[in-house]
């Protein structure tokens, strides 16, 4: 009855990933730009060594795979507000210094003047450095991720001044993995060495102006997690059960 205990037990390890997971998407239903991730799929594998031969256990195949579905648009009408469109991603510079990618578009200019995300991940023009701009200019973005900026105090009919194109990337043709700072890091097999990849077919949009919610739906996620918590009691009743069954089966054996 060992083989009940077993099994279940493993089931109940395995999942912890998967609750972790969705606990994680549940945290984030409100967070600007969030995308979850793919489920991970179990599988069943022979467990090796003495004793163990006879045992199958089920376990999680890893992946990390960040889900780039569209979340719902915002309109916010603010000038640095940006949405991503489909799986158009934004180059940004990590806390420590690495190329990383976000679809979080609530961005701002910092006290130096340098625009950054809601999370303060510095934004990156499409050559790779920081977007720096002048205090006091009237901004505007166009939908191809061009920063135009115009003096205020100067005539209306002033032509703005291109300040830098923002860093986007096309992955709709990659797999792109979620980084332990939430970011997003192209998949080994895409990635080049300075941490970027090649943008896909698609030309990368933005709408300026509008923020891009979560993708996660809160509804269906609290559904999943209603079934892992159903199914961890029914592992519990399985191992009790095994107990049960295994000191009847003793019993049974003991001498009168």
């Amino acid at each position: 009855m060992d083989r009940f205990a077993f099994t279940s037990m493993a089931s109940i390890n395995e999942r912890r990933v998967l609750r972790e997971q969705l606990n994680n998407e549940l945290a984030n239903v409100s967070t600007v730009g969030f995308k979850k991730s793919y489920e991970n799929a179990m599988i069943a594998v022979k467990a090796e060594g003495d004793g163990w031969d006879s045992r199958i256990q089920p376990f999680i195949e890893k992946y990390n795979a960040v889900n780039l579905d569209q979340g719902h648009l915002m309109v916010t009408g603010q000038k640095l507000d940006i949405a991503l469109v489909d799986k158009a991603v934004l180059g940004v510079q990590a806390k420590n210094g690495e190329l990383a990618f976000t679809r979080r578009g609530d961005l701002r200019l910092n006290a130096q003047g340098v625009l950054e995300t809601g999370s303060n991940n510095v934004v990156l023009s499409d050559q790779g450095n920081p977007i720096t701009i002048p205090p006091g200019l009237d901004l505007s973005i166009t939908k191809d991720g061009d920063i135009f900026a115009r003096d205020p105090q100067q005539p209306p009919e002033t032509p703005s001044v291109l300040i830098a194109r923002m860093m986007t990337r096309d992955a709709s043709q990659i797999t792109l993995q979620r980084r332990e700072d939430t970011l997003y890091t192209p998949h080994i097999q895409f990635r080049t060495p300075n941490g970027d990849f090649a943008s896909g077919p698609v030309q990368p949009q933005i709408v300026p102006g509008a923020l891009e919610a979560s993708n996660v739906n809160p509804v269906t996620a609290m559904v999943k997690l209603i079934d892992f918590s159903r199914s961890f009691e029914t592992q519990i009743r399985t191992i009790k059960e095994a107990k049960s069954l295994d000191e009847a089966g003793a019993s049974m054996l003991r001498a009168r």
